[in-house]
């Protein structure tokens, strides 16, 4: 009983600070970092945000965890992108990691080149047409050739860091909506840009626009 009441105690007491780690200093901060089960907190933002039997959990810890180290971010928000699943499953995540709430799952598109339902190629390279792996950060919106979408900043060197040279940017398409996958049997795929179903995309690109971590992974 008495293990039971420090569990929850610690997790009550401590999951906010990791959380909103980006606002902590100083003893604080390096008490969080030295905590030696930061998985207790982790599990409950995972099982609190309703993500059981929609995300591996393997999957949502990398995701936190590059969050928690990511520099720059200035939004209590993850977003992950979950490339091992196929473009007919919804494999695009936000997650309010301040009130652990699940505010978006929806789908995604991936490059043309890299694969038909399923992504098996990525690149960081020019006119590849393949998608990026890796964390990015989000920047401004603007209105282009594709409508209203967010720039990116790809973060991980060697995989993503040539997301503004390829202008891989988060926008609406009529080719990422689950009538298209009914008619074709799969998702439409972009020219390596994560895409998202046009009745939703302006919504999200609002909410995570302006510092906000993308972690897309396959």
């Amino acid at each position: 009983m008495k293990q039971a009441i420090y569990l929850f105690i610690l997790i009550f007491c401590y999951l906010p600070q990791y959380a909103s780690a980006s606002t902590i200093q100083g003893p604080a901060k390096q008490q969080i970092q030295q905590n030696k089960n930061p998985d207790i907190l982790i599990q409950h933002v995972y099982e609190e945000a309703g993500l059981k039997g929609k995300l591996d959990y393997d999957v949502f810890q990398n995701g936190y965890n590059e969050y928690y180290n990511t520099k720059g971010r200035k939004k209590q928000l993850l977003t992950i992108i979950d490339y091992s699943k196929p473009s007919t499953e919804k494999r695009f995540f936000v997650i309010d990691l301040k009130n652990n709430r699940l505010l978006f799952h929806t789908y995604v598109t991936h490059g043309v080149n890299s694969g038909g339902v399923v992504a098996k190629h990525f690149s960081n390279i020019v006119n590849s047409r393949q998608t990026s792996l890796g964390t990015f950060l989000t920047d401004t919106t603007y209105f282009g050739g594709n409508g209203y979408s967010l720039r990116l900043d790809g973060l991980t060197k060697g995989k993503n860091d040539n997301a503004r040279r390829r202008y891989i940017v988060v926008h609406g398409a009529p080719y990422a909506t689950e009538d298209f996958i009914r008619r074709h049997g799969y998702l439409g795929r972009s020219w390596g840009c994560p895409a998202l179903p046009k009745n939703l995309s302006k919504e999200i690109i609002d909410t995570i626009k302006g510092g906000s971590v993308i972690y897309a992974r396959a």
